[in-house]
Order: structure tokens, then C-alpha cells, then sequence
């Protein structure tokens, strides 16, 4: 493959905001002791932190990710705030806690630098991807490739650099369950295309990568899952297409309603 310069192209990216902090505004509060409490499509429709089972303090995180939706708040804003208010509120350092699942006493990592910098990057990410794929979609038509974009550092999983440059059509069942980010602090993006960028940059629609997967059993629940092997459990979900799904479904419901009302009134 050809070397590109991918930061080029996705210098012109610009954050959708408007549909991010819709997505993340509507969603409601979960209090979960343990990330794998609740996965996938389950964070589409609430907000949670691991181990905050306190529904202010929770409500109270939320808040402060909606201002940094807002305001375009940077990391160190977003701990600058908050760092204060977790301390305050005693949800802070190590602490005993008892499993509610388990029943046993366990030694819990509650605030700390690292575990806000994941919160803020998880959910600001995952709500950005949401509006950026709104974005995608009405622009399919013209510009109908999207390009695997990863960082490729020292940090950046091997399985997400295999990914990088990968090229294929918006429509292609991969970025059901691929569609960054896709994992934990995944730094991954896609970027979009279309035909004369895909020609101008020397690349070419790839070969869909056979999605390869490995039974995970949630220590949590039981229950089994079919998980992608380069993928973190729990990540193997596409929630910008799932709202883009349930937004075109509640349009067309709408306009049915009114056909009906319409028709109703002559």
C-alpha cells in the first residue's frame, strides 16, 4: 500500500457536536459496580460509571461530560472540575467496598487521574462516533468509502494497527461491529471518502477482513458471548448505526402519522 499522509485528510474532520450531545443528553443514569454490569447496546440508552453507585455523584459526572460536549472542554478541564467534587464526595483513591453481585469485600480503585481520563475519553469518543455516522450516512451517496484510521504509536493495540488503511463502503456489514472505537481508550477514527479523495490518495476498496470471533463468558452474569477477537468485550457495536437505525424509523413513523391524519381530515 502506498504511503499516505492520513493526517492530511483528517485534518479537515470536524466533531458532529451538535448530534453528539443529543445522544449523550438522552441517555439516562445506571449505577453498575463492575464495567462488565453492563455492555454493548446497553450503553446507548444509559450512563455509568464502575462503582459509583451514588445516583447524585453519577448524575453529577454526567453533567460535567455534557459541558465538555458543550464547550469542547479539554481532559484537563474536564479533571480541573471534577476532581474537586469526587474528593469532596469521598469517591476517591482505594477503598473497601462490598460486591453486590459477589457479596465479597473487594479493594476498589474508585477517582483517580487515569480512571477520569478513560471516563472522558470513553464517553466523549463513543458519543462523537455517534454524531460523526449520523454524518456519514446523509453523505453516502457522494462520498461512500470510509478509511480504518488508527493512530499507530507505541501505544496503539497491534490487532487496531493491522486495521489501518483499510478501506470500505459505508455500507459494508464490517463496520457493524468495527466501527471505532474499539475498545478501551481506543484512539482509532474512521475518515470518509470519496471517489476522486480515494483515486487522489492511491487507494483502493479492500477485501472485507474475515471477522474472526472468541467465546468470552461474563464472569459477571453467565452469560456467553461471540466476541470479535481484536476487539475488547463489550465494543463489537455500532451505536451510531443503531441511532441512525431508530431516528430513520421514528421519521417514517412520523410521516406516516401524519399521511393518516391528513387522510383522515379531507
Amino acid at each position: 500500500m502506498p504511503i499516505v499522509n492520513y493526517f492530511e485528510i483528517a485534518a479537515n474532520f470536524e466533531l458532529p457536536a451538535v448530534e453528539a450531545l443529543a445522544f449523550f443528553n438522552a441517555k439516562g443514569l445506571k449505577a453498575t459496580f463492575d464495567w462488565r454490569d453492563m455492555l454493548g447496546d446497553e450503553h446507548d440508552l444509559a450512563f455509568t460509571v464502575a462503582k459509583m453507585m451514588d445516583m447524585d455523584l453519577l448524575s453529577t459526572v454526567k453533567g460535567r461530560l455534557d459541558k465538555a460536549l458543550t464547550r469542547g472542554d479539554s481532559l484537563a478541564d474536564f479533571k480541573r472540575e471534577l476532581i474537586p467534587e469526587l474528593q469532596k464526595a469521598g469517591w476517591w483513591g482505594k477503598q473497601d467496598l462490598i460486591d453486590p453481585v459477589t457479596g465479597q469485600v473487594t479493594k476498589a480503585q474508585l477517582g483517580s487521574a487515569s480512571r477520569l481520563e478513560t471516563i472522558f475519553r470513553t464517553n466523549l469518543q463513543s458519543a462523537y462516533a455517534v454524531g460523526r455516522w449520523q454524518a456519514i450516512m446523509e453523505q453516502a451517496d457522494t462520498a461512500p468509502y470510509l478509511l480504518y484510521d488508527a493512530v499507530d504509536d507505541h501505544r496503539t493495540r497491534p490487532e487496531h494497527s493491522a486495521l489501518d488503511g483499510l478501506v470500505l463502503k459505508v455500507s459494508d456489514p464490517f463496520w457493524n461491529s468495527h466501527s471505532p472505537p474499539n475498545g478501551w481508550n481506543c484512539r482509532c477514527g474512521v475518515i470518509q471518502l470519496d471517489d476522486d479523495q480515494l483515486k487522489d490518495y492511491g487507494l483502493t476498496q479492500s477485501k472485507a477482513p474475515k471477522v474472526r470471533k472468541r467465546k468470552w463468558v461474563n464472569p459477571r452474569t453467565g452469560d456467553t458471548h461471540q466476541v470479535p477477537t481484536d476487539l475488547d468485550p463489550g465494543w463489537d457495536h455500532n451505536p451510531g448505526k443503531a441511532r441512525y437505525d431508530q431516528l430513520k424509523a421514528l421519521a417514517a413513523q412520523r410521516a406516516k402519522a401524519h399521511q393518516e391524519a391528513q387522510a383522515a381530515a379531507k
